[in-house]
């Protein structure tokens, strides 16, 4: 991650530091990482809207182009609570929810809550993902817009259909089979989890939710899953094209999904459903080919040989069995974590 640089209200006395943890949320010290990029119509909104028992508010700018910046420095002038950091060079959203994180657990504090700079998580749902934090239920909570009955309606149908794709596909990647809406950023997560994540290595872009989540799985830690109001339309500008973020984070997940095998099944501790994943894998490839033959004898030569066309569906049942079972396996492994 590219150096970085912060502004005034950066460092207070320690006294500061003592007299704002009396006021702590049910004796939990709370910090809220705000990733901002071009949101000067939105920050405003974020910051005024900021419940009073939240501790510190550090706003991460990535290099906007508009007054961003300026903004929350006018702020700062009013509320003691804000630090600015401004990223030297553009980085992405990942990338400035990385810095807030660190900021937070260097600055030990219990609770990282990440809310955007962009006015569309409700700061009346924060309570409800901060319990299960508070009660010891989770380690990581994460909003989930698609349980209510409001999402259909309100969030924009591409984004809608492309978030429904992406959380099957994290679902599989991450191991945690009962989340879903997993591209919400709205998200808290405890002291332990924030001193274990390497943020260095956190996905920059705006697959960092998916990223995170594999990362969370591998060391064990408990998601809880927390129905939040699907905000849209409120002057937010949406700096995501669905058609490039959809194949990007497809790509990210596979790879993470394979990293979080080796990591988990392999390296901390064995679990055969590495070899039904594998073999499922192996059968699938062959499946393609097989099939691939069959339609080419059946277009160019008007024949498909019988042992082709049985080799061809044994393969697909193979497959589809193989990771039936390896996915039925990796969810009994993981139901522990479900909260």
């Amino acid at each position: 991650m590219a150096e970085t640089k912060t502004k005034a209200h950066f460092f207070y006395p320690l006294e500061f530091y003592q007299v704002r943890r009396h006021s702590v949320y049910k004796g939990k010290s709370v910090c809220v990482a705000v990733p901002a990029y071009n949101e000067a119509t939105q920050i405003g909104k974020v910051i005024e809207t900021m419940p009073d028992y939240i501790d510190h508010i550090v706003v991460t700018d990535d290099v906007s182009t508009d007054k961003t910046a300026e903004i929350v420095k006018q702020y700062q002038q009013d509320d003691i609570r804000i630090t600015l950091i401004e990223h030297e060079v553009n980085q992405g959203v990942g990338a400035a929810i990385a810095s807030g994180y660190k900021y937070a657990k260097d600055r030990n504090y219990d609770i990282a809550v990440v809310m955007a700079g962009d006015g569309q998580m409700d700061p009346d749902d924060l309570p409800a993902l901060l319990e299960p934090i508070i009660e010891g239920r989770a380690d990581y909570s994460k909003g989930n817009r698609l349980i209510t009955g409001e999402a259909y309606r309100r969030i924009p149908k591409v984004r809608y259909f492309g978030n429904a794709f992406l959380s099957l596909f994290t679902k599989i990647a991450s191991g945690y089979w009962h989340i879903a809406d997993s591209q919400s950023g709205y998200t808290a997560i405890n002291k332990k989890a924030l001193h274990t994540i390497d943020w260095s290595k956190m996905y920059k872009q705006y697959g960092q939710p998916n990223d995170l989540l594999v990362r969370l799985n591998v060391c064990s830690f408990r998601v809880a899953d927390v129905p939040v109001r699907p905000v849209y339309n409120i002057g937010e500008k949406s700096g995501i094209k669905i058609s490039r973020v959809i194949f990007t984070i497809s790509w990210l997940l596979m790879k993470m999904f394979c990293w979080r095998m080796k990591e988990k099944y392999v390296i901390r501790d064995f679990h055969p459903l590495v070899f039904f994943y594998g073999f499922g894998g192996f059968f699938c490839m062959t499946t393609i080919l097989l099939f691939a033959r069959v339609f080419y004898f059946w277009i160019f030569i008007g024949h498909i040989p019988q042992i082709n066309a049985l080799a061809a569906f044994f393969s697909f049942t193979s497959a589809s069995l193989f990771t039936l079972f390896a996915m039925w396996f990796d969810m009994e492994a993981n139901k522990d974590l479900k909260v």
